[in-house]
């Protein structure tokens, strides 16, 4: 399952979306999290699933990449629709009851919603990072959060946009390492799948410990490696790419308006 985690690689592709400016792609997407989050119909939900399908093939990622991420997140997708199809008011019509637990046609209704939004959710923001270098992602950081530094966070803006960026960066790493351990203790003997869950929990430790000492190691590696290279932070810091938008800037903003106000007249209904 760990390798089927992409979430914070690079797809290298010749898109629109590639192409645009990261400041706008993280303002764009912040937007639409937050107008996904805010349908409150059927109608609302089926407009963003329509938004979101046609942001996936403007990308030009491979769909399959985008699935990847959503079968990592599997069990808590099912988890939460599971909880949710439990919950109705009174009025709802009763489907089936499972021992002392009632499903009702609220609540199977409330399920898929909250199951889509999910899905939604983890489609949009892998866009982000699949469209966006981890250089042009800590620039845009850096570029939004430049207000900070009228009130003494200078340093911080730059650090902090460093810090996002690099735990992104490392997100495919750790991955990697954590499926090289297991497979090394796998042919130790380890059983990860049989067994209690109590038991299971406990053989994950043999797996945490060595990734903890190697997580620290390579935060060891790659500060000596900057302080090698003079880094000293954001301070007399310059750009060979500096950041400016496009007209296809401009477009994608045009349409992601066009898509909250859809939501809104939507929600109206």
């Amino acid at each position: 399952m760990l390798k089927d985690i992409t979430f914070g690689q690079y797809y290298s592709a010749n898109s629109p979306i590639h192409r645009a400016d990261p400041r706008m792609k993280i303002v764009l997407l912040i937007t639409a999290i937050v107008f996904i989050f805010l349908s409150k119909n059927m109608y609302a939900l089926l407009f963003s699933c329509v938004f979101v399908l046609a942001v996936l093939l403007i990308s030009k990622v491979p769909f399959k990449i985008y699935l990847k991420n959503l079968k990592a997140i599997l069990p808590i997708l099912i988890f939460t629709a599971i909880i949710n199809m439990f919950y109705s008011d009174g009025t709802a019509n009763k489907l089936f009851s499972i021992w002392k637990l009632t499903v009702t046609d609220a609540g199977l209704y409330r399920a898929v919603f909250m199951a889509t939004r999910i899905i939604l959710l983890i489609f949009i923001s892998s866009v982000l990072t699949y469209t966006t270098t981890p250089n042009d992602l800590t620039d845009a950081l850096e570029k939004l959060l430049s207000p900070l530094k009228y009130i003494g966070l200078k340093t911080a803006v730059h650090t902090l946009a460093m810090m996002m960026t690099i735990a992104l960066r490392f997100i495919p790493t750790l991955v990697e390492e954590a499926e090289k351990i297991m497979n090394a203790q796998k042919a130790r003997g380890a059983d990860f799948e049989n067994g209690s869950l109590k038991d299971r929990a406990k053989a994950l430790i043999p797996i945490l410990i060595p990734l903890l000492i190697s997580s620290v190691r390579r935060a060891y590696e790659l500060a000596e490696a900057m302080e090698c290279r003079c880094y000293n932070g954001g301070e007399g810091k310059t750009r060979m790419k500096q950041l400016r938008l496009k007209p296809m800037d401009y477009v994608i903003c045009f349409i992601t308006v066009l898509f909250c106000v859809g939501i809104i007249l939507i929600n109206l209904i």
